[in-house]
């Protein structure tokens, strides 16, 4: 049972800081805030922008997804601000999960990890899949599946998982660099996205801007609609105010992992300074290549052609090759295999520092937070790589990317919600950034994530409901009684209590 003692379970900030330091789990610290900024760029810049861009503006907001995005950077902008300030004073691996635990105590921390597992894991394998499709496209093999038994192996998604597994294990730094260069190359194909199909804008492709309501699909029900279009009664959340407003909570997902940078804080050389420069910096960048590309994919080629272009989903090449530039669609497919290489990697990298918080702090089995010569958690990124290459090999990956943004916006309420209260009960903090407006700009931040979640598909609450169920349990069977803060407060209580022994790495 979770009582009152168990809730509250608050890790100072202060002890929060000192198990970095602890040997066995110390990460190595390699990296500046020019590394970060190059983390956030290479994981933020992928399947958003190859792929989600033009399909959600063919199914749900027409030449709006512009302002789909720009919604969706504002929300992400406040949120970022947040995060900033909370690394900068909290500089420890584990993100919104570690914060949480300095403000909220411990239930909460769990359950925000929780849902950072979600945002990582599912996150990882949909991209996985789409880095095999672009596979096929490119060199005209992978995207197929292999038949084991009675299981069907997509192995071009296996094979990009277990390589980048392969580079996180031999060092963060190491990554950074393989990050770096490919970060260019598919920065320079976004720009050559820009400049080329801009010669193909036409004006009349962005009439209407809104396009008019379109009635819900035949077969459908209203699980499929957004949760604030089945409140207030409308009949379907395609086009129309509705679909612009739900294409922003669906091309969130373009934004998701610049959240990853702060889970890099215990890695980096100067955390109270480069953490919210890399974070800031990597947003800024992104946001101005996301609102020109919708802006040009929109121009170029009307919304109903890209959604009766037929075969797969559109993705950014489609609108070339609608427009008969071939080659531009070959060199985008290229860069976009490039692309998903690096947001594989940062998700796994963010997805292994989470855990490895988690495990180091008893919620999870101690042992996984063994740290290698090189100063990564080894065993975790051999364990995240299993799990993931499991579900993206395996499992389809149809409508995720909404389970993705549920769980990564939940966490973004929280943090929101922890910069407000550690400035009222830690004022004292030294604070390396401190986040403008405060409490307004946190409450503005918390009213914008709400608001997305609302316009998310009534389905992806019920997929939600269900995973928080799964967390709440394994909590309850296995990281109370593990916690290592439940163990210290029973030792200095001396208490002789089984439940908070604490377990020996």
């Amino acid at each position: 049972m979770t009582d009152r003692r168990h809730r509250w379970r608050i890790k100072s900030v202060e002890q929060s800081i000192a198990d970095t330091e602890q040997a066995g789990t110390r990460l190595r610290r390699d990296l500046t805030w020019r590394d970060l900024t190059v983390f956030g760029v290479s994981v933020v810049v992928g399947a958003g922008i190859f792929t989600v861009t033009a399909s959600t503006a063919a199914d749900l907001t027409g030449p709006a997804i512009s302002l789909s995005f720009v919604i969706a950077a504002a929300t992400c902008g406040l949120a970022a601000l947040c995060y900033a300030e909370f690394a900068a004073t909290v500089p420890v691996a584990g993100s919104a999960y570690t914060f949480s635990y300095a403000t909220f105590g411990e239930f909460t921390a769990w359950i925000v990890g929780w849902n950072l597992v979600l945002e990582f894991a599912l996150g990882t394998a949909v991209v996985a899949k789409g880095w095999s499709s672009y596979l096929a496209t490119v060199f005209g093999f992978g995207g197929g599946t292999v038949a084991v038994g009675p299981v069907a192996l997509d192995w071009g998604a296996l094979l990009i998982v277990v390589v980048v597994a392969v580079l996180l294990g031999l060092g963060t730094k190491l990554s950074s660099r393989f990050s770096a260069v490919i970060t260019a190359l598919k920065v320079a194909v976004v720009v050559l996205v820009v400049v080329v199909g801009a010669g193909y804008v036409k004006a009349a492709n962005f009439t209407p801007f809104i396009p008019p309501a379109r009635a819900a699909a035949a077969g459908g029900t209203g699980l499929d609609q957004s949760v604030f279009s089945l409140l207030t009664g409308a009949t379907s959340s395609q086009y129309g105010w509705y679909g612009m407003l739900a294409g922003a909570a669906i091309v969130f997902f373009a934004f998701i992992g610049f959240d990853v940078v702060a889970t890099t804080a215990e890695e980096t050389r100067n955390p109270q300074r480069d953490v919210a420069r890399g974070i800031l910096a990597s947003l800024g960048i992104v946001t101005v290549l996301y609102i020109a590309v919708s802006l040009v994919l929109s121009g170029m080629v009307s919304y109903t052609d890209l959604r009766d272009a037929g075969g797969a989903a559109p993705n950014l090449a489609t609108a070339f090759l609608l427009n008969g530039v071939t080659w531009a669609g070959t060199v985008i497919s290229v860069g976009a295999l490039a692309g998903l290489t690096t947001v594989v990697m940062v998700l796994m990298l963010g997805q292994s520092r989470v855990v490895f918080a988690m495990a180091r702090d008893g919620l999870l089995p101690r042992s996984l937070a063994r740290t290698g010569s090189r100063g990564t958690p080894v065993r975790i990124t051999v364990l995240v790589a299993v799990l993931v290459a499991l579900a993206a090999s395996v499992f389809p990956m149809d409508k995720l990317e909404e389970m993705v943004n549920v769980g990564t916006l939940f966490a973004f309420v929280l943090v929101s919600a922890a910069v407000i209260i550690l400035r009222r009960t830690r004022p004292d903090l030294p604070r390396g950034f401190r986040a403008p407006w405060v409490p307004v700009l946190p409450a503005v931040s918390i009213l914008a994530c709400g608001w997305l979640m609302l316009n998310l598909t009534a389905l992806t609450w019920v997929r939600f409901g269900v995973w928080m169920v799964l967390g709440v349990a394994l909590y309850l069977g296995y990281g109370r009684r593990h916690s290592r803060i439940g163990a210290r407060r029973a030792d200095r209580a001396g208490v002789d209590d089984p439940d908070q022994r604490s377990l020996q790495i």
